[in-house]
């Protein structure tokens, strides 16, 4: 990443201001300082030599105070506005990852980039907080203090300004050799942090089959050994970190010593009046501060540039172009997959291969149907019913939606926020809201009691409500942590049984007894069968010999390897 990278301005609006304001505190500082310096010489070389009393330098004092409290100001005002745009840029950049991430679609995520999402848009992106607070305030005094300092210092005495341009440049120098020796350390850092939380959150998701079959002992060592590579990593990162602070602050001290030196030893031979010196003494350090701040705080922003860096390559990523034309209503309208394969990952095999699917939605009661996709593990039944939903663009073959009008749209011309709050989606892990139960099933809606318990008796959640300590107001964690993942899934039944037939017609289940036992999947066909009966259309992925006899239609999912081009097989 460049010291300051456009894309880092183009993608955050907040980061534009506040570049732009630093700028301009930053030329506030340079002439502050050069103030305060000049003001210093004008003050005590009178005073020290007895050629002026205390009214006679009052004025200057004052003026003097006046500039000090002024550079506090602007410190103080740099800090304050640092740390709101910090957070405002951060929090833009975990906004777009986020939501760029999800329009690239599951298959994107499950190509393994999910974890490594997760941590940058949590924990890596909060790194970029010292770059945008400590360095590149400093950079840009840099560019500002350091050349209007060496400005002064050139008009008051030349013979200290040469020793200040020669020796200024070894500062950058050496920072760029501390750079190549240190490269890619934040990198393989935040890679090692990106791993570790992967392996951290599989491991606790399947930490009660683990605990089941003992063998949590495994995936224990590997998660400690992986916090001890971090570990390590972290520590290499603040060993660098001091050692090229001592020697930019070793270099910086010698510079200014020898400066000192060379104004010292002429004020004794009277080669240079007091004031002049007074000045430039003190604006020595001021030209080699900026720098030596820029030293300080690289190490400390190279992780959130590395986190930087890792956002802009998930942006840079293509993503299909979102549909701009409005869902119609759903009820009365056929959606049709016309020839359709998808690639599986890199393997040369399409899953689903040439499926055809007609679904009529149905409009009212007594219309209701019920659709099962069946198959082979890995044939494509997920892959397909995410195809449905638009969440997976096809490779081949086309999606197109029919209205109850004849109109025909292709699905990718459809606004996709506007086309999933017709339908009940129901996937293999159920994941819920945050709060209490009833929170987590009635969704916002207005349920009676009556209502609720009718439902949750349909579902089978009435026993694991009465099982709970709270009930109904039993805290339910982010995802459904605190049920398992049976009681997942008849808490998402019974919210999908709470839903408005006439607001969502459609109901998709994927694979919805694959964690359940012979009374749990009797739930899910009497889920089913209410749904049917209030006149919903029903797509279920379906494993299970009962939930195939229950199907009014049923439709095979096979593969096939990629034997032709995919422009020709979507011919």
């Amino acid at each position: 990443m460049k010291p300051l990278d456009p894309r880092l301005l183009r993608q955050a609006r907040a980061a534009r201001g506040y570049v732009v304001l630093t700028a301009v505190l930053g030329f506030v500082t340079a002439a502050l300082v050069v103030a305060q310096a000049l003001l210093l010489g004008a003050t005590l070389a009178p005073a020290t030599l007895g050629t002026a009393d205390l009214p006679d330098v009052a004025g200057r004092v004052g003026l003097l105070a006046a500039v000090v409290a002024a550079r506090a100001g602007t410190s103080w005002a740099q800090e304050r506005f640092a740390l709101r745009a910090a957070t405002r840029t951060v929090s833009e950049l975990r906004e777009q990852v986020v939501a760029h991430a999800a329009a690239l679609g599951p298959r994107w995520l499950a190509s393994g980039r999910g974890p490594a999402v997760a941590t940058l848009a949590t924990r890596g992106l909060d790194a970029l907080e010292p770059y945008l607070v400590r360095y590149l305030p400093q950079l840009l005094l840099a560019a500002t203090v350091t050349p209007a300092a060496l400005a002064v210092v050139l008009g008051l005495d030349w013979v200290s300004a040469l020793v200040i341009a020669v020796t200024i440049p070894l500062v950058p120098l050496f920072m760029v050799l501390v750079g190549q020796l240190t490269a890619g350390t934040s990198e393989r850092r935040l890679v090692v942090m990106q791993r570790l939380g992967a392996q951290v959150l599989d491991l606790l998701a399947g930490l009660p089959t683990l605990l089941a079959f003992g063998r949590a002992r495994g995936p224990e060592r590997r998660v400690r050994a992986l916090g001890d590579a971090n570990r390590r990593a972290t520590m290499g990162t603040l060993r660098v970190a001091f050692l090229s602070g001592m020697v930019l602050e070793l270099l910086t001290t010698l510079s200014v010593a020898v400066v000192a030196v060379g104004v010292g030893l002429r004020l004794v031979h009277g080669g240079m009046e007091l004031e002049p010196a007074i000045a430039v003494l003190v604006l020595a350090p001021e030209v080699y501060l900026p720098l030596r701040q820029v030293g300080l705080h690289f190490h400390a922003s190279t992780d959130g540039i590395a986190a930087a860096q890792q956002a802009f390559a998930i942006l840079d990523e293509p993503a299909p172009e979102p549909g701009r034309r409005p869902a119609p209503r759903l009820a009365g309208s056929t959606l049709t997959l016309h020839g359709v394969g998808v690639r599986a990952g890199d393997r040369d095999v399409l899953a689903p291969a040439g499926l055809d699917l007609l679904l009529p939605v149905a409009a009212s009661p007594g219309q209701g149907r019920v659709v099962a996709l069946v198959g082979a593990s890995g044939a494509g039944k997920t892959t397909a019913v995410q195809v449905l939903l638009g969440l997976v663009r096809p490779d081949a073959g086309s999606v197109t939606w029919t209205t109850a009008d004849g109109d025909s749209v292709p699905l990718a011309e459809i606004d996709l926020p506007t086309y999933w709050p017709q339908v009940a989606w129901l996937p293999q892990r159920p994941a819920l809201a945050p709060g209490t139960l009833r929170d987590a099933v009635t969704d916002g809606l207005d349920v009676d009691d009556d209502s609720l318990a009718r439902a949750a008796r349909t579902a089978g959640l009435d026993d694991v409500v009465a099982g709970l300590p709270d009930g109904w107001d039993t805290p339910v964690g982010r995802g459904g942590t605190g049920l398992s993942v049976g009681q997942r899934q008849r808490a998402a039944l019974t919210a999908a049984l709470l839903g408005d037939p006439a607001r969502t017609p459609l109901v998709v289940l994927d694979e919805p007894t694959a964690h359940l036992d012979a009374r749990g999947e009797q739930v899910v066909l009497d889920a089913v069968r209410a749904w049917r009966d209030q006149g919903r259309t029903v797509l279920v992925v379906a494993h299970r010999a009962s939930l195939v006899r229950a199907a009014d239609e049923v439709v095979e999912v096979t593969a096939a390897p990629v034997t032709t081009p995919l422009a020709e097989v979507g011919a």
